[in-house]
Formats: structure tokens, sequence, C-alpha cells
């Protein structure tokens, strides 16, 4: 059974390390969250240590630049680790080819193609027209208010080819304050169910908390084995996530399933336990918003 705590002080000394959602957890895409600041900096205060871990499909840096402007600051983490960065790596491995077919929005996700001296002997990534591509790099759809349906006829043209789609951010959908987006995730996931391949980086996946577990290696002062816990709003990427990687999970319900979970401040107990058991998961505790 799940269970519903008031604070994350109230748990926050049985662990050394929280892994932490940014998106419905630190800020709405627009603004942060203070109360969610102040949690992470008393936990720091504490002695314990904030790795940030995000399905952005941006470099570390950009969203460290990106959310500080949102007023996250710099004292409530440690460290960050992002899709994107796991997934930069595989592509300049050469996972999906050299000439690449690349979606998202410009100028926003332009860092994605950004050199990364951290590769030996990267490939040389050359964006083409979909007709030239040996593969697809999907950092979020051109228009992410339009249905991921309209991008059937070019994925069908790929998936013909044999294209993979190497998706940077496994999230479906995000709330950009009030109004919800359509992210990367829904775009492989339409690629998925139309016959193609896709290749996934970020939560509920493996590589992304690999990346996370080698950014906290590289904090100070952290026991040898370090107890962690995840915390996020997405139950099919922050939620699955700890659950498959064997660390406690605290819930933020007031997030993406507000409405399903009933939150207003706190969640409707037995809303709770209906939506975890329909997504077939579980969680340690949950909250309504993270404080």
């Amino acid at each position: 059974m799940t269970q519903i705590i008031d604070n994350f002080a109230a748990i926050a000394d049985q662990y050394d390390v929280a892994f932490v959602d940014l998106w419905g957890c630190m800020h709405n895409g627009i603004t942060a969250f203070p109360d969610a600041v102040n949690a992470m900096q008393a936990f720091r205060a504490g002695g314990g240590k904030v790795v940030l871990v995000t399905n952005s499909p941006r470099p570390w840096e950009s969203v460290a630049r990106q959310i500080f402007d949102m007023g996250v600051p710099e004292d409530c983490w440690d460290a960050i680790a992002t899709s994107g960065d796991s997934a930069r790596a595989a592509m300049f491995r050469g996972i999906v080819g050299e000439k690449i077919y690349f979606m998202g929005e410009s100028p926003r996700d332009d860092d994605f193609l950004q050199p990364l001296r951290i590769i030996d002997n990267p490939v040389n990534i050359q964006p083409v027209p979909l007709t030239e591509a040996e593969g697809i790099v999907c950092c979020g759809p051109f228009d992410p208010l339009a249905d991921p349906a309209v991008n059937r006829p070019d994925f069908l043209y790929a998936k013909q080819k044999g294209l993979k789609l190497l998706c940077a951010n496994p999230d479906i959908v995000v709330d950009r304050g009030e109004v919800r987006e359509w992210c990367a995730g829904a775009l492989a996931a339409l690629y998925t169910e139309m016959g193609g391949e896709s290749l996934y980086f970020g939560k509920p996946h493996p590589p992304i908390y690999d990346l996370a577990r080698r950014r906290m290696e590289k904090l100070d002062d952290l026991p040898e084995d370090p107890r962690i816990i995840a915390i996020g709003d997405g139950v099919h990427t922050d939620v699955l996530g700890g659950v498959q990687e064997q660390i406690d999970v605290l819930f933020i319900t007031g997030g993406l399933a507000a409405t399903e979970t009933q939150t207003k401040d706190q969640p409707d107990p037995v809303a709770l336990q209906a939506f975890l058991h329909k997504a077939q998961t579980t969680a340690t505790y949950a909250i309504g918003f993270l404080r």
C-alpha cells in the first residue's frame, strides 16, 4: 500500500540521494514551484544530494540555464542527468546512422546536434531530408499542439525504408502551465504502433538511470552504497522507472495525474490506489505536490 505523506522532510532522513524529476515536480514549464525548491534546499542542507533526472532532450547545461530562468536556483541541486545527454551519446556513436532526419522545435532543440566531446571518434551527424536519411532523431514534434497522427505519412515512408527512430524524450505529454503539449514519446509510440523501431534513452529506460548514477558517483561525501529515492509525477516514466531500478519512489500526484488521483492538496487514497492498479505499478510514497 502506498503511504501518503505530508512533506518530504517526513522521510528525507531515510535517503542519501534523490533522483528528482523536473517538469511537474520542480516547475510547471513556466515557473518554479517554491515549495519544491525549499524542500530540495532543506534536503541538501541536511546532507542529501539531489540529482535532477529529466526527460528533457536538451544537454544538461542548457537545462540548468532554462530552470534557473524559471526560478529553480543552483543551490537546490547537485547534478543533472538528461534524456538528451543519454540520447546524444548514442546518436554520436552512430546508432541511427550519420544522415539523420531531425524532428524538433527550432531553435529550442538545436543544441541537441551540437558536437559531443566526450565520445571518441564520433560519427559526422548530418541533418538531411527524410528521403535521404539513414535514421530519425526525434526531440519532439514540430508543433507540440498538433495531433501526432499528422506524422503518419512520413512515418509510413520511414518504416518502409527500415529507419530506426531515436527518441530523446519518452514523455508522452507535458503541461506547460495550463496547456497540455505532445512530446517525442507520443511520436515514438506512434512509430512503434505502425511497425517501426523506436529506441529510448530517457525514463523509464535504463540508460538515463545509468547516466544519473554516474553523475551521482562524481559527487563528494556519499556513502559507499547510497540510499536513493526517485521523485516524479509520471506514472509510466518516473514511477515505473524507479520500480524497475528497484529504488523507492515518491509519486507526485498533483502533476500529470491530478485528475485521476483527485488531487487538490493531497490525493484521494481510493483514487490513488485505483490509478496505480490500472497502471500496473506501485509507489512507496505519494504526495500531492513536492514540498
